[in-house]
């Protein structure tokens, strides 16, 4: 009896073992199997690895040189540079939206006089949505309602001009020269759309010093130049950042004719069902119009776009 069950207890033992062997050999191959997994990307494989971006000893915006020669100005830029290149979602959205509204910002700044690196600024304010933020600043260039006011802008229950992109983009640059007349300088302009042009003088007489670079700013504003300057090198050279999209992925620009209007518009429903387009497509081209009509009781002379194709 006793030698029948040490038989058993040995071939139990035995068969067991060689189990035990092909489970743990079957965990092995599945394990590197999965660590020679490779990820599809458009259809093909690719390892997928991720590297640091090489910071660069200079940086330029609006002409202006900032040398990055101090530890906190290389952490500073390296930051945005990261959050901009590996944040691919919102990047690749920013990319195709430049690619649709820079040239009409383009030629408005260039008509201003003010460099054409300011349209990265928009890029930034609003992702180039016509957003509004929770302080209520509203539009590409997220205007204030008392800034919008005091630079001209028409702004009530039935028309918001800080919708229209044309209009905005001309107070961006309106407010923007004023900055650079009062600083000599476009980065501190550009401190100052963030900031207020009374809230970098402030900085600027306190710490004695007259370069962004130099000035010791809230988080915002700190990381407010910098930010402009990553997407415009991101967007100038996408390649060079790892980002591939084909000219027929990218959003394309629109190309309108205008209509000049001095008159009340009773039902934009009907008005633009006469101009051959939807209620929607004419409120996606004309944001600026929040109702269904137009007051226009002073007879002010406004422009209406209407998509050329």
């Amino acid at each position: 009896m006793n030698n029948r069950f040490f038989e058993k207890l040995k071939k139990f033992k035995k068969s067991n073992g060689i189990l035990i062997i092909f489970i743990l050999l079957f965990i092995f191959i599945i394990s590197f199997g999965i660590s020679k997994t490779r990820f599809l990307t458009n259809g093909s494989e690719s390892n997928y690895n991720i590297y640091p971006i090489s910071i660069p000893n200079k940086v330029l915006f609006a002409g202006e040189e900032i040398n990055l020669d101090q530890d906190d100005l290389i952490e500073r830029m390296d930051k945005e540079f990261l959050v901009n290149t590996y944040w691919q979602s919102n990047t690749i959205l920013l990319i195709k939206r430049a690619n649709k509204f820079f040239p009409q910002i383009e030629k408005i700044l260039i008509d201003e006089d003010v460099p054409t690196d300011f349209k990265y600024l928009a890029l930034i304010e609003s992702g180039l949505q016509n957003v509004t933020s929770p302080r209520g600043a509203k539009g590409f260039w997220q205007i204030m309602k008392t800034t919008g006011k005091e630079y001209g802008l028409e702004i009530n229950s039935n028309v918001d001009e800080r919708y229209n992109l044309n209009l905005s983009t001309r107070l961006a640059c309106k407010y923007l020269k004023r900055a650079k007349d009062k600083f000599g300088s476009w980065t501190l302009a550009a401190a100052a759309y963030n900031r207020g042009v009374n809230g970098v003088q402030n900085k600027i007489m306190n710490q004695n010093q007259t370069k962004y670079e130099n000035i010791l700013f809230g988080d915002e504003t700190k990381r407010y130049v910098f930010r402009i300057i990553a997407l415009k090198n991101i967007i100038e050279s996408p390649e060079s950042f790892g980002f591939h999209i084909k000219k027929e992925q990218m959003y394309k620009p629109v190309k309108y004719k205008e209509i000049k209007i001095d008159i009340p518009i009773s039902n934009i429903t009907d008005f633009s069902e006469d101009l051959g387009l939807s209620y929607k497509n004419f409120k996606i081209h004309n944001p600026w119009l929040l109702e269904n009509h137009l007051n226009n009781r002073s007879r002010k002379v406004y422009t209406i776009l209407i998509p050329s194709e």
